[in-house]
């Protein structure tokens, strides 16, 4: 979880990023097939940096439905920053 527990729409805790990097390369390490799932404060603004970091899941929930063009270019604008 990258937000405090609590409620929904709270900013990213940076650090997090951090974390998840350290976790990818834990799991390569062992060889380990997990995936990284990033829950809390994702949206355009760090989707990218989580992507590289080594994140397989995102979960947006503010940033998609809170988007004020509608959830689909909450969606694009997420997938638009992040690496293929």
């Amino acid at each position: 979880m990258s937000v405090n527990p609590g409620f929904g729409g709270q900013s990213y805790i940076p650090a997090s990023t951090d974390k998840v990097r350290r976790a990818r390369a834990m799991f390569d390490e062992i060889g380990s097939k997990a995936l990284i799932e990033v829950d809390g404060g994702v949206d355009a603004s760090n989707a990218g940096a989580l992507v590289a970091a080594g994140a397989d899941v995102l979960v947006a929930g503010s940033a998609v439905y809170g988007h004020a063009d509608g959830p689909a270019a909450g969606v694009r604008a997420i997938r638009a920053v992040c690496p293929a």
